[in-house]
């Protein structure tokens, strides 16, 4: 069995020592921050594109996101990767066409888009509806699944109980999220990206040269696969073998690759941060200019995709070899405990307290960054513009803080719920699967309105809720207990996977919104040509632009060169570096030659013709 182990003091002394470092830099920004929500919400608007990209980096670098990869690697393999290396298609429409539509609105919230988008009580219900559905509910499951990673890593590898370290943590995160707002957000999202970065790759490091190199590991993981039923067998491929022909219908989409290509067909245009998701956008905004927002994103992409994943997916492939079965005394945390298995078994004195501090600094970044965002969308969206119109903007920061503190309480109740974190990142896609195109048509095309938004979201949410509540009441029927997004719904003799959901309500929600929008009005003339002389985007705006002068480029000329060449860049970038790792040199050279040839035509076509202010 194995057993938590006591830290040695010097373990003790670099987390204290991190923590004492997060508090001071609340203390240090506060009187700054407090001065006005801008300030709390968007640092100023002040921010250079290295500091907000970077900050983008670290936010959604959790500590659940390495035991997520985990779960996937010991479960279908490498290649369910794709679950988010798909969003990196949509990513890209985030550099090249929203980072700068989003800096040129110049609204603290997204939220506050709608109403310069659309008009009356629709734009304002819209409005009220979006800030609460994912300030409070999707906030809830993130920050939910985030504390229930961090109390996973913390059962392993520290000798106390894994709720009461947790909430030390979230007390700690909670100060500085409280005194220091955005600014204290994003200065301490640059040290906790490097800590966490050094911290996993360091544990890989170890890992592999513990097996005894990448072959044998490899050699290893191979072996386990012919000799039992567990899917190591498809774990080191990056594309899911395709199915043997005179396969079934059903035996086709039950198969890893009609998941892989529902991902890549359907999964990264449809979902609800297409546009570039809430707390992304927040740092767009806060950028200082055009240039800096899409220099951000684009290294924001870059390192998300490129050069994280690697070292988790190592460190998953040895926990494989070292625990082909989790130990009984951590089984109630499932597959994803794998990893911090690994860091208690192989990390000594000092280097132990360093994996610790890069998850404290992963699950704290990821944690301020919600409340605040949570925060900006409770106050910004509803309480200010419904509730208190009249009030000063010390009043609103102290609103904020108020918030901040309740979001914080009830995510964590909402952890003590939820078993597996990748079952939960598939339930929060699908409860938004069906909304990202109108979120990019809403830009470049002048009819959707309103209720083309609405319907869309909420056909998305009510038919996930409901096939959840069918998962719920089939394993209560069947003598089970039922756990938040443990089970998939069967219907028809078919367990749902989240590409079967997706298959269900992307065209669904589709048909609705569609129809919707030509059943209804669309916005009035005046509203659309007040949106249309602020952003500029280009798109079909015939009926709407008239004499409007064009004072800014339209991001839409020259959108699809630059796409393909981010795809070139990033992806040619990420599979470079996988395939170096596993010693597959010739294919790494390829691919890096395919990420220079996409760097030279982003650079030349796309940053050089940006004003450098």
């Amino acid at each position: 069995m194995i057993e938590a182990t006591t830290l040695h003091w010097i373990d003790w002394a670099i987390i204290l020592a991190y923590l004492l470092f997060s508090i001071g830099v609340g203390m240090y920004f506060s009187a700054r921050a407090g001065s006005s929500t801008e300030e709390y919400f968007l640092a100023g608007r002040t921010l250079p594109w290295w500091i907000v990209g970077t900050s983008m980096v670290a936010t959604t670098f959790a500590a659940d996101t390495p035991l997520a990869i985990t779960e996937f690697v010991r479960g279908p393999g490498i290649w369910q990767n794709w679950f988010w290396w798909n969003m990196l298609l949509g990513g890209l429409l985030g550099v090249f066409l929203f980072s700068r539509l989003w800096r040129r609105a110049e609204v603290l919230t997204d939220n506050e888009l709608l109403e310069l988008r659309y008009s009356g009580k629709p734009a304002a219900f819209l409005r009220i509806f979006k800030a609460g559905y994912f300030a409070i509910l999707y906030n809830f499951i993130v920050m939910g699944w985030v504390i229930n990673a961090m109390a996973a890593v913390v059962s392993v590898v520290l000798d106390m109980d894994r709720w009461t370290a947790v909430w030390i943590c979230v007390v700690i995160a909670l100060i500085y999220a409280i005194l220091s707002g955005f600014w204290g957000v994003v200065i301490t999202d640059l040290v906790q990206f490097c800590i966490a970065m050094f911290g996993s790759i360091v544990l890989a490091i170890i890992a592999v040269d513990h097996i005894g190199g990448m072959e044998i590991l490899i050699s290893k993981i191979n072996a386990l696969g012919a000799t039992s039923d567990a899917a190591h067998g498809t774990t080191l491929n990056f594309i899911p073998p395709i199915p043997e022909t005179g396969i079934t219908t059903i035996g086709f989409w039950e198969s890893p690759f009609s998941k892989f290509l529902v991902f890549i067909t359907i999964m990264w245009w449809s979902h609800h941060g297409t546009d570039g998701g809430g707390y992304i956008i927040q740092r767009m905004s806060s950028a200082k200019n055009e240039r800096h927002a899409l220099l951000a994103t684009l290294w924001f992409n870059l390192a998300h995709y490129a050069l994280r994943v690697w070292p988790w997916v190592v460190v998953a492939m040895v926990s494989i070899v070292m625990f082909p079965q989790i130990p009984n005394a951590f089984q109630d945390l499932g597959v994803k405990v794998g990893y911090p298995l690994v860091m208690n078994q192989l990390l000594g004195p000092g280097l132990k307290g360093v994996l610790i501090v890069s998850f404290l600094a992963a699950f704290m970044s990821t944690i301020d960054t919600h409340l605040n965002w949570g925060a900006s969308y409770l106050i910004n969206d509803i309480y200010k513009r419904f509730i208190k119109k009249d009030g000063n903007e010390k009043h609103y920061v102290i609103a904020g803080k108020i918030i901040t503190v309740i979001l914080m309480i009830m995510a964590a109740i909402i952890a003590l719920k939820m078993q597996s974190i990748s079952k939960a990142w598939e339930f929060i896609y699908a409860m938004g699967a069906g909304i990202g195109l109108v979120l990019i048509l809403r830009w470049f095309w002048w009819r959707i309105n309103a209720w083309s938004e609405l319907t869309a979201l909420g056909t998305s949410f009510m038919m996930t809720i409901i096939l959840e509540i069918i998962a719920a009441v089939q394993t209560v029927s069947s003598g089970n207990v039922y756990v938040l997004f443990d089970k998939a719904p069967v219907l028809f003799g078919m367990t749902l996977q989240v590409h079967h959901k997706l298959m269900i309500i992307v065209p669904c929600a589709i048909i609705a919104w569609v129809t919707v929008t030509f059943l209804t009005e669309p916005e009035p003339l005046d509203q659309l040509r007040k949106f249309y002389q602020k952003v500029q985007p280009g798109g079909w705006w015939q009926p709407v632009v008239g004499n409007i002068a064009h004072t800014m480029e339209p991001v839409s000329h020259g959108f699809i060169r630059e796409w393909i060449a981010g795809i070139m860049m990033i992806y040619g970038a990420t599979f470079c570096i996988g395939n170096f790792v596993f010693g597959q040199t010739r294919n790494a050279m390829f691919l890096f030659m395919i990420a220079c040839i996409g760097t030279y035509l982003i650079w030349t076509r796309t940053i050089k013709r940006l004003d450098h202010k």
